[in-house]
């Protein structure tokens, strides 16, 4: 079973940066499609990045450049470099895989997730 764990969050002023790790574990085959999620109080779930099998990443609209996903050379801690953050980006940061090597845009889709690391920008 895959097991997540998230670090890194914190509170950081406006247009600073932080950089979320996320420790992977339990794969047997290959590593899933990992996600970072976020969820803001009040909003629905919604997918920040993700990074298939294959190494190719993908970025929510609103990322719009200043959040890079990335991983160590044994694939086993998946990293989101914020930069310029926002008021917005407020919110808790959760890391997510699925069962196969494949991302999906639903959140639906993923099936092993973190406990969350918080995430507070003031202005």
């Amino acid at each position: 079973q895959v097991q997540l764990v998230e670090s890194g969050g914190g509170s950081v002023q406006s247009g600073g940066s932080l950089t979320l790790s996320c420790t992977v574990s339990g794969y047997t085959i290959g590593r899933p499609c990992v996600a970072w999620f976020r969820q803001a109080p009040g909003k629905e779930r919604e997918e920040v990045a993700s990074i298939d099998r294959a190494n190719r990443p993908y970025y929510g609209d609103f990322v719009k450049g200043r959040f890079t996903i990335s991983e160590d050379d044994s694939r086993d801690t998946l990293y989101l470099q914020m930069n310029s953050l926002k008021p917005e980006d407020t919110a808790m940061y959760y890391c997510a895989a699925r069962d196969i090597g494949s991302c999906h845009r639903s959140l639906n889709a993923y099936v092993y997730w973190g406990q969350g690391t918080q995430v507070t920008v003031s202005s």
